[in-house]
């Protein structure tokens, strides 16, 4: 007799278990039996994007703290440049919403914007073809909003073995308490939140090398 959906479940669950308490490393098991795990501690660069998420005319200009969301985004996108780090760029419904801000489309003028409607990105097969021809393993996200686009793409992102990280401070809402409880929501399904700052370090690794003197000029700018 075939097994229900709920008991292959169970069966996947008890061996993931099984793995754990084996290997006592959730690092060990980046792809055991088909399955993506994700794994705690910093990130890395090997294969890493930087997602930029509907930065767009029409619905920028009434995000909250839109200043410091515009220049950390900057600053993400010339240290992705320095460090080589692949950028994708979306726009949601871009005929009625309009296209990417020029303060941030002028940086990346090579990147083409992937047009969209859905809310996640991972609903867009546009996008999912992106992430697959770059071998993508981590994904940055910023953009907005962060209770509705930022916070679907992220949580999907997660739940299909993804490491996705938000960062929190170039990533806004209309509404300040959507942001907050959009972040909450992030944390407690296993995105992982960070600075624009504490990003760039931990992305870094070391002082003392050409990136490192590059990006601080973006740090104390």
């Amino acid at each position: 007799m075939p097994l229900t959906a709920i008991e292959v479940g169970a069966t996947q669950t008890l061996y993931i278990s099984w793995l754990l308490s084996y290997t006592h490393s959730p690092e060990m098991l980046e792809d055991w039996g088909g399955w993506k795990l994700s794994k705690k501690g910093l990130l890395s660069r090997k294969n890493t994007i930087l997602v930029i998420i509907d930065v767009q005319e029409k619905i920028f200009p009434p995000i909250s703290d839109r200043e410091r969301v515009l220049e950390n985004t900057r600053k993400l996108i010339q240290f992705a440049k320095i460090i080589g780090m692949p950028i994708i760029l979306t726009e949601q419904y871009p005929r009625g919403l309009g296209p990417t801000i020029p303060e941030i489309k002028d940086l990346i003028p090579d990147v083409e914007p992937i047009e969209k409607v859905e809310f996640s990105c991972f609903r867009s097969e546009k996008f999912r073809e992106a992430i697959e021809r770059l071998n993508v393993e981590s994904l940055i996200i910023v953009g907005i909003e962060t209770h509705i686009c930022i916070t679907q793409t992220a949580i999907e992102g997660a739940e299909e073995g993804f490491r996705v990280c938000v960062v929190s401070d170039a990533t806004s809402s209309r509404n300040p308490e959507d942001k907050e409880i959009a972040l909450e929501r992030l944390r407690d399904n296993g995105v992982i939140v960070a600075s624009t700052e504490m990003l760039i370090y931990e992305l870094l690794k070391k002082a003392g090398t050409q990136e490192f003197r590059e990006a601080l000029k973006l740090i104390k700018s």
